[in-house]
């Protein structure tokens, strides 16, 4: 029972974890022990999770959606200094596919097409990521995520906007090359990779 006189740590008939639950985690291999506190759903963190070093300081606060992180997380120092603020977005585990809007590149409003992609893990680092000095609680670094792929200030190769119009893939100047020495004679035989014949 919580001093507030809540029931801690249930457990559902099927044995599932469910409502408020209060996890300690003891010193191990030089890593500092803690104490966790928020509330499981079917046996998967939901909602703020708050952890406190076992001399009670707050340390962490993350927030949880499907048993994965999901939303804003912070970490602090013994002595209470923010340290820094994450950002994630979680999507369902039961899920292995994802629809993705594709935005038209001229007007960032207007959605051109659905793509249907394959999700690689259950949360991703997605938003804006905060470095403090704890001491003086200024800003030192400052990270955009992009579902895991880190934002440079050039636009980051892999961020770069595609243009739905353009349906065709560049060739390669070696290919060209080839293209061109070969333009005028008959009958070249190439590999093209099939395998059901000639």
């Amino acid at each position: 029972m919580s001093p507030r006189g809540d029931t801690l740590n249930r457990v559902d008939q099927k044995g599932l974890k469910q409502g408020p639950w209060v996890l300690h985690q003891d010193e191990l291999r030089g890593e500092q022990g803690y104490d966790e506190q928020g509330y499981f759903v079917d046996d998967k963190k939901d909602g703020v999770w708050v952890r406190f070093a076992l001399t009670g300081d707050k340390i962490a606060a993350e927030t949880y959606r499907w048993g994965v992180q999901d939303g804003k997380s912070q970490y602090w120092t013994r002595t209470g200094g923010l340290l820094r603020e994450e950002a994630w977005r979680a999507v369902d585990p039961s899920r292995t596919m994802d629809t993705v809007p594709v935005f038209d590149v001229l007007d960032p409003t207007k959605v051109v097409d659905q793509v249907v992609v394959k999700l690689e893990n259950t949360t991703y680092k997605h938003g804006t990521w905060k470095y403090y000095d704890p001491m003086e609680g200024t800003i030192i670094k400052t990270e955009e995520y992009f579902l895991d792929k880190l934002k440079t200030p050039e636009g980051g190769e892999d961020l770069k906007p595609i243009d739905p119009a353009s349906k065709t893939v560049a060739k390669p100047k070696a290919v060209l090359d080839y293209e061109k020495k070969n333009s005028g004679k008959k009958k070249i035989k190439t590999r093209d990779g099939n395998t059901s014949g000639y």
